[in-house]
């Protein structure tokens, strides 16, 4: 199963990550499929830079984000954009 995650990247103590799409059995800073952003939460306000078409055709294709990913897709407009796509594909 694939997975939507955060990679952690960064020096110790100053944190930033990578949005990535992964197997659910490879560690968090493991191997992963294709990277769908990154999240820089120390910055004031905290960046969130998101490749909305990647991560909704992950998203349609079946992949499960962690809670905190899907929070950081809905910030960016990636869910909604994958809850109306989801909605036209039911609707054919």
């Amino acid at each position: 199963m694939v997975k939507l995650r955060l990679m952690r990247m960064g020096k110790k103590k100053q944190p930033t990550y990578r949005i990535v799409a992964a197997d659910a059995r490879s560690p968090r800073d493991g191997r992963f499929i294709e990277i769908l952003g990154h999240y820089n939460p120390r910055s004031e306000p905290s960046e969130i830079v998101v490749d909305n078409d990647k991560a909704v055709a992950w998203l349609l294709k079946g992949a499960q984000p962690t809670e905190r990913v899907e929070k950081l897709l809905h910030i960016s407009g990636a869910y909604e954009q994958f809850e109306s796509a989801k909605g036209q594909k039911a609707a054919s």
